[in-house]
């Protein structure tokens, strides 16, 4: 994505923990993992993005949940601000509501260790 704002209709994509993902079905808002508490911002990636997340941040790590979020129930908190690389990355400065939640899949390892992603990714 090379513009500040996602147009309405895009999709990016958060992984949680089922433990967060629970937490978050419970209260109807997600305010961050940790790291996202200590950086001050919800990290999410774009669906070019978030196999090397997975990779990089949640390597072998079981119980995971790929959330689907439609950018245009975030509003202006959501920003794109470079991160890898020089790359834009979707960054949500308030609370994540369930509505902007399209839908969740489970995130598995496959057979070579890497998670295995839903085939419509997009």
């Amino acid at each position: 994505m090379s513009t500040q704002e996602a147009a309405v209709g895009d999709v990016i994509y958060k992984i949680l923990t089922e433990e967060h993902w629970f937490l978050f079905r419970q209260s109807g808002r997600f305010d961050g993992a940790p790291v996202d508490l200590a950086d001050g911002y919800i990290h999410f990636s774009t669906a070019r993005q978030v196999r090397e997340t997975a990779a990089r941040h949640f390597a072998g790590m079981t119980g995971l949940v790929l959330l689907v979020i439609d950018t245009g129930r975030l509003g202006s908190p959501l920003r794109w601000e470079p991160a890898r690389g020089g790359d834009l990355f979707p960054h949500l400065y308030a609370p994540l509501a369930m509505d902007a939640v399209l839908d969740a899949h489970p995130l598995p390892l496959g057979p070579d260790g890497a998670h295995a992603f839903p085939d419509d990714l997009r």
